[in-house]
């Protein structure tokens, strides 16, 4: 064998055995950053997480104070509307009987509205879907 030929060969096996190792290099290399951005994206979400409670909390803090605020215009509107018919010359406990019966006259209707809504709570097109599956 002449030296230009072992120097060929030894030079091939010098770069194949430095190709593994890179490869080797690359593989780790790359599952590192893949756990660095498996972090980053899991923090992200954590971090999300976060505000979106904080903000329903602040959310639901507002509702509650709508609800209350709502409640005392309602109720100011009522007595106002009893206070109209009492000085029209209306009996103050007419007046007052017929706000109740109004009030319950609403009550009566947002129950059937309930009533009516909440068969949709039990998801009836998912169960047909299922249901013509199985069959």
């Amino acid at each position: 064998m002449t030296t230009n030929a072992v120097d060929h060969e030894q030079t091939t096996a010098h770069s194949d055995a430095l190709r593994p190792a890179s490869l080797l290099d690359d593989v780790q290399s790359l599952w590192h950053e893949l756990g660095d951005l498996l972090h980053d994206r899991v923090l992200l979400a954590a971090l999300e997480t976060r505000q979106a409670g904080e903000s329903l909390v602040v959310m639901m803090i507002a509702a509650v104070l709508i609800a209350v605020l709502l409640n005392g215009a309602w109720l100011g509107l009522v007595v106002a509307a009893v206070l109209l018919l009492i000085e029209s010359g209306m009996v103050a406990s007419a007046a007052i009987l017929l706000a109740v019966a109004f009030h319950l006259l609403i009550i009566l209707i947002l129950s059937g509205v309930i009533r009516r809504k909440s068969h949709y709570l039990q998801f009836p097109a998912t169960l047909r879907s299922l249901s013509s599956t199985r069959q």
